[in-house]
């Protein structure tokens, strides 16, 4: 493990280590040391819980952290983004955690090393939010808190509801979570439907499809993607989470950020179920630290 690109490149094997050390390090396993790592966050998009959570998990490990700012970058004089990576590189760098609008951007510049040009030194590239296709820190840091919750994940009922075409929060579960015989269904109104995605059943019955669910998974709605095709208020009407349309036996999540009472109703949000959500966040400090720890340790074995 190089880099962290998205879910599919991660093999089973590594996706159950990664959560097994994070569940340790919560437990109060001594973290491995990273002194002397250089890490650059590179955020394109705005975020709260990615950044800090890196951040923290980054400080709990010793590295040193750089924030990367894009406006002040040389990115914005044409510097193709290879190249900025190569300069980090060439600087000392040894990994750069990037979240970006731009799919397949990691990837590529990945790939360019692959076809003959070459990195001054080894640097890592930790996929943070790419796009509307992948968010792997996401989707590992939800596998932890499912795992928390169920011994067995072999046939437990996921529900996920709301923006699925633009989420790659669903996209990476859906990759990661079919692998361990999680039943999937999708509740959305056809504008949100992506019928390109595998092992899913689609759904636009909130109240049936999540009467027998084990896990429900609400997703940030953005008003500006319905705005000409449905009143903001019908959507809510018909796929707001209510305590009275969950079932009591389900745990609830969301990755964030979350709009109160439109995915789901305050009194849900601040009930029981709600401290699902904040569990997740707390996850994904040990989630990342276990990330990184497997990064830097593959990589003092190259060195």
């Amino acid at each position: 493990m190089k880099h962290l690109i998205d879910i599919k490149s991660l093999s089973t094997e590594e996706i159950n280590k990664i959560a097994t050390r994070a569940l340790e390090l919560k437990n109060g396993a001594k973290p491995l040391s990273c002194k002397g790592k250089q890490v650059a966050m590179i955020f394109f998009e705005n975020s709260t819980r990615t950044y800090f959570s890196f951040e923290m998990a980054l400080n709990k490990l010793g590295a040193n952290i750089y924030n990367f700012e894009t406006s002040k970058s040389s990115i914005t004089k044409g510097e193709g983004f290879f190249d900025t990576v190569n300069n980090l590189a060439a600087i000392g760098f040894d990994a750069c955690i990037v979240r970006t609008t731009e799919e397949g951007l990691i990837k590529r510049t990945i790939e360019y090393e692959n076809k003959g040009r070459k990195f001054f030194k080894p640097i890592s590239l930790i996929n943070a939010g790419e796009g509307t296709l992948s968010h792997p820190t996401q989707a590992l840091l939800d596998f932890v808190t499912i795992k928390e919750h169920f011994k067995n994940l072999e046939g437990l009922n996921l529900v996920i509801i709301g923006d699925i075409r633009h989420s790659r929060v669903a996209k990476s579960n859906i990759e990661l979570l079919s692998r361990f015989g999680i039943n999937i269904k999708c509740v959305a109104p056809a504008y949100f439907k992506d019928e390109t995605l595998k092992n899913i059943e689609w759904s636009d019955n909130l109240e049936k499809t999540v009467q027998n669910a084990d896990i429900v998974m609400a997703l940030r709605i953005q008003k500006e993607r319905i705005q000409g095709i449905i009143e903001f208020e019908d959507y809510i009407k018909n796929y707001q989470l209510k305590e009275k349309n969950i079932p009591e036996k389900c745990i609830l999540m969301h990755p964030g950020p979350v709009n109160r009472d439109v995915e789901a109703s305050s009194a849900l949000l601040d009930s029981k179920k709600g401290a699902t959500i904040l569990k997740q966040t707390h996850n994904g400090v040990f989630t990342r630290m276990a990330i990184l720890e497997t990064l830097f340790e593959e990589g003092k074995s190259n060195d």
